[in-house]
């Protein structure tokens, strides 16, 4: 009796796969659209989409927050500043902590010739148009050590003032100032505990405590709609002051507002 042949297999039908991906377009959609119309936590937005783009395209896009962290640590080791200066990523944005020894000189809130370059590379990259929608809030600590001079009677005006220096650094710097925000913490918040159980001074603990804390968070809608539009601004009238230039680079400047 002749063989029957073997079953020829189809192949599977996967035809299903375009209908899912319309409807994961379809879904996104929708969501941008709520949004559009809602207040949103920007950064739980920025992990979704990403989780969303990685589940249909299967490669994971950096969210501009990991963007961030991950040039400004780049910079970090170019200035072989890691001893220094550390950056971390928290549900908000990204923390850039400075080790207020290495920046600003003891009791004072006068900046270290050596940290001025990266504060000034620092500021170059959160003042990069793909970073501009980024809030900046400069926050100075300090250890439980008392200091009673004339201009710092305590370690709030200490704390507040080196915060206050690192913002008008970035601001003298070109950085949007609507971005910045200068607060002193003294030593409320510290790291580590100050002392051990005897109450005797940890230099190490102190040390570490001592320091300013860079919380970078994205802007909320209405702030990124103000940052856009002064980001539009300025690159209108850089075009303009770049046409009023001549060829020998004399051209006549723009007239000053009474």
């Amino acid at each position: 009796m002749p063989k029957r042949p073997p079953p020829v297999e189809e192949p599977p039908d996967e035809s299903w796969m375009a209908t899912f991906a319309d409807a994961i377009t379809l879904l996104m959609a929708f969501f941008v659209m709520l949004l559009t119309f809602a207040e949103y936590d920007i950064p739980a937005f920025d992990e979704a989409a990403a989780a969303i783009a990685e589940r249909v395209t299967g490669v994971a896009p950096a969210s501009p927050a990991q963007e961030l962290s991950m040039s400004m640590q780049d910079i970090v080791f170019e200035m072989e500043a890691d001893q220094v200066v550390s950056v971390n990523k928290n549900s908000r944005g990204i923390v850039i902590e400075l080790a207020s020894g290495a920046f600003f000189k003891p009791g004072s809130a006068q900046l270290r010739k050596v940290a001025v370059p990266v504060l000034k590379k620092m500021s170059d990259m959160l003042s990069a148009k793909k970073f501009a929608c980024f809030n900046i809030k400069v926050e100075g600590h300090s250890d439980d050590v008392p200091i009673r001079t004339k201009q710092f009677p305590s370690n709030w005006e200490l704390s507040a003032a080196r915060a206050s220096r690192v913002v008008r650094f970035f601001v003298e710097e070109k950085m949007a100032s609507f971005r910045l925000q200068a607060i002193g913490f003294a030593e409320t918040k510290p790291k580590v505990p100050n002392r051990d159980a005897e109450g005797k001074p940890i230099k190490q603990n102190q040390m570490t405590n001592r320091r300013i804390e860079l919380q970078v968070e994205r802007m909320s809608l209405e702030e990124q709609q103000r940052c856009n539009e002064e980001t539009d601004f300025k690159d209108i009238l850089k075009k303009v002051n770049n046409k009023g230039t001549s060829a020998d680079g004399q051209g006549t400047p723009l007239p000053q507002q009474q």
